[in-house]
C-alpha cells in the first residue's frame, strides 16, 4: 500500500465512484458494483506536449497497479491523446475508440466470437490506451478506422503499444498483459491484468 500512497502523492489521487458518475457504463447486473470501483485522476503528457489531468476508472483490487502503470509512463513522457471515462461518451465504445481516448471500465461484453461473456473492461481490469494508435483487428475490421493508417506496426510512431517498447514493457512489469500478441485479432491497445 505504501506504493500507492507514495504514487499517488506525486502524481494523482484516488476516490470512489457513484452510480450517477458512471452513467450509461454501469447499469444493474453488470459483474462489478459501483463501490467496487474507484476513479484514478492522473497527470500524462498529451501529444501536443504539455501536461494534462485525466481520469480512468478502475477496480479497486488494481489501483496500485494503474498508479504504478501511469506513474512512470508520466515519468518517461509517453504520450496520451485523452484519457476520460467512457461515461463521456455515453458507454460507447465506438465513440471513445473514435476519439482516440484511453479509459478502462465499460460494463460491456467482449467483442470477440464465440459465446457472450463479459469483458475484462466490465470488471474494471483492462484499460485501452492511445486507441487510433494502437488499433484492434477483429474479423478483418480495423476498430476504430482511423487506426488503418497505424496498422504497420514495424514502423513505430509516438503513442504506439509495440512488442518490447515502454508501454508494453510498462504493464509487463506490473504482471499485465498486452492484447497485441494475440494472433488471430490482435488488440493493439488492449492490455488486463487477466491476459482476457
Amino acid at each position: 500500500m505504501h506504493v500507492l500512497l507514495a504514487a499517488l502523492a506525486l502524481h494523482g489521487s484516488v476516490g470512489p465512484v457513484s452510480k450517477a458518475e458512471l452513467g450509461a457504463s454501469w447499469h444493474p447486473g453488470c459483474p462489478v458494483a459501483p463501490a467496487q470501483l474507484r476513479e484514478l485522476r492522473l497527470p500524462y503528457w498529451g501529444f501536443d506536449g504539455n501536461r494534462h489531468l485525466g481520469a480512468l476508472v478502475v477496480n479497486a483490487s488494481v489501483v496500485d497497479q494503474v498508479s504504478a502503470v501511469f506513474g512512470r509512463l508520466y515519468r518517461a513522457r509517453f504520450p496520451i491523446r485523452r484519457m476520460t471515462p467512457i461515461a463521456a461518451y455515453g458507454g460507447s465504445d465506438d465513440r471513445s475508440m473514435a476519439a482516440d481516448n484511453t479509459s478502462a471500465f465499460n460494463c460491456r461484453y467482449a467483442v470477440a466470437a464465440g459465446p457472450k461473456r463479459w469483458s475484462v473492461h466490465a470488471y474494471g481490469e483492462a484499460i485501452d490506451v492511445n486507441t487510433v494508435e494502437n488499433p484492434y483487428l477483429e474479423a478483418g475490421k480495423v476498430l476504430p478506422p482511423a487506426g488503418r493508417s497505424y496498422l504497420d506496426r514495424s514502423r513505430y510512431r509516438r503513442g504506439m503499444a509495440v512488442r518490447g517498447g515502454l508501454l508494453v514493457r510498462t504493464f509487463a512489469a506490473v504482471g499485465w498483459q498486452w492484447g497485441g500478441r494475440w494472433t488471430g485479432s490482435p488488440d493493439y491497445q488492449h492490455f488486463s491484468a487477466t491476459g482476457g
